[in-house]
């Protein structure tokens, strides 16, 4: 900044005149906000700052308090606005340095001194900001042609930030601060005139609403990224690039396709670029949860570096023991995606997230947004962007229709998508069952998704008694559905709390149903920072095939997984998992062998605030939460009707082990290993002297309620043509559930 616009800075502050002292608990609300919400745009508060924050609130005398919280915000201040008491608007430049990046955004803030204690939307407008972008096809385009002279003098884009988790208005308080962002097409100086007001009528006389600021905008050059993976290929990796201020790059503020705003982030292959200023960066790169994270530290200036070499470093590969993982729940449409200018995004940008996370198999689900619009890239087959080893294939998710409320269904493998008889989605069955026979008939394998919603308990037993709501969108109607043979393969898991999932699914297990389960990641819904939280590493001889993928997840010759914890080769009394339907049949009551080969990766120093954070709160699944103490062991456990019987320690320091366990079967059960919350197997079912697993009568009793309670839930919902086939659905369970009850002998 020159010492002539210092001194105006100077001047402006002095005759603008400060509203009475805001009080402390409003402003340090505000200023945690303003802290969170920069820190996820990419451009945080210091150490330091942050520990004046924190030093301020504990400030004994208010008025200092706010004060030093003042003086913390003030120094990012572009921009002084004042709202007088007749709500006219009048702006001053701030103290922050107007300096831009070329390409890229830089986040600044806006003070409002609010003696009107106006609470409407502020607003930023000036001309020199358009449709400027130039990253991606995908960009807004002007509404009108532009002359060579008016698309130079738009050079920047210039917007406040007003989403979660700041307000959209102003909070009427004396001192307001509001994020603004400014992107920027150009290298070197360039002018913007930019003005505030609150409406319509509020600009001050004078053109006192608007300031003009020469900005600098650094160069910025282009870095070449080779990458290569353990075998030495041409990779994809993820990339988290900062500045030695904290700052990302590209900033997700105003990023756009292939480049996720809501993912710190972004995806390379090798030979890509990526654009940075002149400065110093580290940048953190990873293959996916499979892989180490690493950090390469570069400095950028005139002279190089021209390109960065990386190599990708796997800690685990369980391809090469025939297992190969699989995220079934990944949208391209709606939560965090762009949806505007475009209906989603697009399978050039799905891609880059399979590829970049090393997922083998990747189901992407058209559901209710964009629905229109996304479904026109299934077609059955493998979408052409699909590698031999990283398949990425349409689907269908039942969200965002008729029967949504009865928990929502994935239909994989479908052959065809349109329900019979339909035109729109208003026109699909509201309950469940009609569309898993459907999807049944053409030989699709279908499923609940994120399954404990709906399910909360209060206790962390498993099983446990409690009866659930049966109030969500997961695996609630699966409670009727599954007393139809073969309507429902599998229920998810991994991207809700696993007590919630794991109840269900045990005590369905209980009763003799023989569903599977799956891990699922629901992004970016769920989850957003990343394709392939949850995981079904699945059992099957190369080359991978998407039917031969799904054929292992129906049959259960799978696991589910965080990705940081394996599980394979379950194996008992000579049966693996998935193979001879899962079964082994024993004459009498006897001891079984079990033996597994298992592999976890945990750094040596442990992550207390996620290990010790409660069972429903992200990440649900984690091998941190598994970690043993201080120690680097997580325990491996084998469960026989929802009871660990047997455990044993496991180093999480990547190298696979062979375990081997002896359990005791006296009656017909089920039997899976799990680490919990981590991984688990499917069961292998143990048939004693020809007798079906009626493990719990309990489970059963429990069941019947959760019938009952479903109803009460459901068929308000559930249209009036159709609510008398559901209630004879619905009739059909409890006497199975009856049956049952008659059949299981007391806990």
């Amino acid at each position: 900044m020159s010492v002539v616009v210092a001194a105006l800075t100077a001047i402006a502050w002095a005759q603008i005149p400060h509203s009475a002292t805001p009080p402390l608990q409003p402003l340090a609300q505000q200023v945690q906000q303003i802290e969170k919400a920069l820190a996820y745009l990419g451009q945080p508060l210091s150490a330091e700052e942050v520990s004046r924050i924190g030093q301020a609130v504990t400030e004994p005398d208010e008025a200092k308090a706010v004060a030093r919280l003042e003086s913390v915000l003030d120094a990012h201040v572009l921009a002084i606005v004042q709202i007088n008491a007749e709500s006219r608007v009048k702006v001053e430049p701030g103290r922050a340095g107007p300096e831009l990046v070329e390409a890229g955004t830089r986040i600044f803030l806006v003070k409002v001194i609010n003696d009107a204690g106006v609470t409407a939307q502020l607003k930023v407008e000036s001309p020199n900001s358009g449709n400027v972008y130039i990253q991606s096809t995908e960009a807004p385009q002007p509404a009108m042609e532009l002359t060579p002279q008016q698309a130079a003098n738009r050079w920047a884009d210039i917007s406040l930030y007003q989403n979660p988790p700041m307000p959209q208005r102003l909070s009427g308080l004396a001192v307001d601060y509001q994020i603004l962002e400014i992107y920027s097409r150009d290298a070197g100086q360039r002018s913007a005139i930019i003005s505030f007001n609150v409406g319509q009528g509020t600009q001050d006389i004078g053109f006192r609403n608007d300031m003009t600021l020469l900005f600098t905008a650094l160069p910025a050059h282009a870095v070449t990224l080779r990458v290569h993976d353990e075998n030495g290929e041409p990779a994809m990796a993820s990339f988290i690039v900062r500045d030695k201020l904290g700052r990302l790059y590209p900033n997700p503020a105003k990023r756009l396709a292939p480049d996720f705003f809501f993912q710190p982030q972004v995806y390379r292959a090798d030979g890509e670029t990526l654009r940075l200023p002149e400065g110093q960066y580290t940048l953190t790169y990873s293959g996916g949860p499979e892989y180490l994270t690493r950090q390469k530290d570069i400095t950028v200036d005139a002279k190089g570096p021209s390109q960065v070499e990386f190599l990708l470093e796997r800690w685990f590969d369980p391809a090469t023991y025939g297992w190969y993982s699989g995220d079934h729940h990944i949208h391209a449409a709606g939560c965090r995606h762009y949806m505007n200018p475009a209906e989603g995004v697009l399978p050039d940008d799905m891609i880059r997230q399979v590829r970049g996370e090393r997922v083998n198999v990747a189901s992407v689900l058209t559901w209710g947004p964009d629905y229109y619009y996304q479904k026109q890239f299934f077609s059955g087959h493998d979408h052409p962007l699909s590698t031999p080893h990283q398949l990425m294939h349409y689907d269908m998710e039942i969200s965002g229709f008729p029967s949504s409320h009865a928990g929502h269904l994935v239909l994989l493998d479908l052959k065809e998508q349109d329900y019979p008889g339909t035109k729109r989605l208003t026109d699909w069955p509201t309950w469940d069952l009609p569309i898993l026979r459907w999807a049944t008939q053409q030989e699709a394998v279908v499923g609940f998704a994120h399954s404990g919603f709906g399910l909360e308990v209060h206790t962390s037993d498993l099983p446990n008694y409690e009866v659930p709501g049966f109030d969500g969108i997961g695996a609630n109607e699966y409670i009727v559905d599954v007393t139809f043979p073969n309507t429902v393969d599998f229920i998810s898991a991994v991207d809700t709390p696993y007590v919630w999932e794991l109840n269900m699914w045990y005590h369905m297990l209980n009763l003799g149903f023989r569903t599977r389960i799956a891990g699922e990641t629901d992004f970016p819904c769920v989850y957003d920072s990343r394709v392939g939280m949850g995981r079904t590493y699945a059992s099957l001889s190369a080359p991978v095939s998407y039917g031969k993928w799904m054929d292992a997840l129906k049959a259960g010759r799978s696991y589910v997984s965080d990705g940081k914890t394996h599980l394979m080769n379950f194996t008992l009394g000579g049966v693996k998992v998935g193979e001879n339907s899962s079964e082994l049949g024993l004459p009498a009551a006897s001891k079984v062998a079990v033996s597994l080969t298992a592999a976890a990766y945990l750094p040596e120093q442990p992550n207390k605030t996620l290990h010790d954070s409660p069972y429903d709160q992200k990440p649900y699944w984690d091998a941190e939460r598994a970690r043993i103490g201080d120690s680097r062991e997580v325990a491996v456990e084998i469960v026989v009707n929802g009871k660990a019987v047997a455990s044993q320690k496991l180093l999480a320091d990547g190298k696979p082990r062979e375990m081997k366990f002896e359990v005791s079967i006296a009656d017909s059960s089920w039997v899976a290993a799990r680490v919990i919350p981590a991984a688990h197997t499917n069961p292998v079912f143990v048939v004693v002297d020809g007798k079906p697993i009626r493990a719990s009568r309990r489970s059963a009793e429990w069941a019947l309620k959760g019938v009952d309670q479903c109803w009460t839930q459901k068929s308000p919902l559930i249209a009036p043509a159709e609510i008398g086939e559901a209630q004879k659905a619905y009739d059909h369970a409890r006497e199975v559930y009856q049956q049952l009850i008659r059949e299981s002998k007391p806990d």
